[in-house]
């Protein structure tokens, strides 16, 4: 069943809009509602948004749970900032896989009355402002010309939620189809194993050629990918193994049908990882 990913700045009020559609659907449809959200992780969330590998941990902490609870008969609503344009389209490539609708709930607010409801919320529950302020700056606002984005339901702090319209875009709408990067193959061939194996270090292997004699910003080209990679710094080659280990873990989940795509999938998964 449909999953709805909430988006906005920091007490913009998605947890208020997520416990009206949770109302909603649970009153007008014989459909179970989970609300999947930073409360679930019993983290403090000033300590998770001063560190960003706490936070990367976090989000891929929200993004499991919803995986685990998407399926054919129950409604998911992720209530969190999701204000990251690759962690939504990473969201997006879920809904794919597990051949779902999905759509985008924006509470748009200013910075100014986030910050008024912030500062009126318990001192235990508040944003300390410096934190506050960066997850602001950092927010990249949701564009329905972007498939990862689209429904897209833009909500102001006095608006009644389009309830009909959001049950139309979950209910009547076909799932996106999946492709070759998100739809499971069966495991059963071991020279996707070995081909996945080779290829990948194939890769890292020319990234750390590359970088004796490159400078940050250049374009790296690896072997078998039509895509390049950009390196904006100085990766070693531990980090590098770290997120091969990563992607095979993910590809072994979700294969490929043709191993010629492998290089190029691996360049954007390193291309969003290391910037």
């Amino acid at each position: 069943m449909p999953l709805i990913v909430m988006c906005g700045y920091p007490c913009s009020g998605k947890t208020r809009r997520a416990e009206e559609l949770k109302v909603y659907f649970e009153q007008n449809c014989d459909r179970k509602v989970h609300i999947v959200g930073d409360g679930a992780l019993h983290a403090e969330k000033n300590s998770v948004y001063a560190d960003s590998q706490k936070e990367k941990n976090a989000r891929a902490s929200l993004k499991a749970e919803v995986e685990r609870k998407v399926n054919k008969d129950h409604i998911v609503i992720l209530d969190s900032l999701n204000y990251i344009k690759g962690y939504r389209y990473e969201l997006f490539c879920l809904i794919k896989h597990a051949q779902t609708p999905h759509c985008l709930v924006y509470c748009l607010t200013s910075d100014e009355v986030s910050s008024t409801w912030n500062a009126s919320r318990d001192a235990a529950e508040q944003y300390n402002q410096d934190i506050f302020d960066a997850l602001v700056l950092r927010f990249e606002a949701p564009d329905s010309r972007n498939r990862w984005d689209s429904p897209l339901f833009t909500v102001l702090k006095d608006d009644t939620l389009p309830y009909e319209a959001i049950s139309d875009a979950l209910f009547k709408r076909k799932a996106p189809p999946p492709n070759q990067s998100t739809q499971s193959q069966p495991l059963s061939s071991t020279n996707f194993l070995y081909e996945l194996d080779k290829i990948t270090q194939d890769v890292l292997m020319a990234i750390f050629n590359a970088q004796k004699t490159s400078v940050p910003g250049d374009l790296i080209s690896v072997p078998g990918a039509t895509e390049k990679i950009e390196i904006t710094r100085s990766v070693n080659m531990a980090e590098l193994r770290k997120l091969r280990r990563q992607f095979i873990s993910y590809t072994k989940m979700h294969p490929t049908e043709n191993t010629g795509h492998i290089s190029n999938m691996f360049v954007q998964y390193l291309n969003k990882s290391l910037h």
